[in-house]
């Protein structure tokens, strides 16, 4: 298992939450929901995204973002959110560090994202006039960063 943590506050959409459990199964990041869901962990369209990877995958849900903080000790936690000013790739990620990313129609609250136990805000960069990327997208590009900064551990 990679020593990277991926955390979703507050998500909505059920394929996106399927599509990064398919894709912390694949890289060994544990991924953290914070409640609440907008939908069941039961849910069809969650299910049918994951594939078969839900048995793969290291699942976490919380019952609100300092239950998750608490969780993660030791962890440097990034936000990623449009505001930041720095981006992803500036960052020398570190074993244990925490990606943190806001529900898909608004992003993190000002509060998360500014929270006492955030490391920084970091960014994907986009051309201009674009609102924000897909967040099981957004969260793919952080996390392989962060992986292939760290050597890929236990991947082959």
């Amino acid at each position: 298992m990679t020593d990277l943590h991926v955390i979703f506050d507050n998500p909505v959409i059920p394929p996106n939450t399927g599509n990064a459990i398919r894709m912390c199964a694949g890289t060994g990041a544990t991924l953290h929901l914070v409640r609440p869901l907008g939908f069941s962990l039961d849910d069809k369209h969650l299910r049918r995204s994951g594939l078969d990877y839900h048995d793969l995958a290291h699942v976490v849900v919380h019952d609100d973002i300092d239950a998750c903080f608490a969780s993660l000790i030791d962890a440097r936690v990034f936000a990623f959110t449009t505001s930041a000013t720095r981006h992803y790739t500036d960052v020398a990620f570190q074993p244990g560090d925490a990606l943190l990313f806001g529900t898909e129609p608004t992003g993190l609250p000002h509060e998360h994202s500014h929270h006492e136990r955030v490391t920084g805000q970091l960014r994907i960069p986009m051309l201009p006039g674009r609102r924000s990327m897909n967040l099981s997208n957004s969260a793919a590009v952080a996390t392989y960063e962060a992986w292939r900064q760290l050597g890929f551990p236990g991947g082959v």
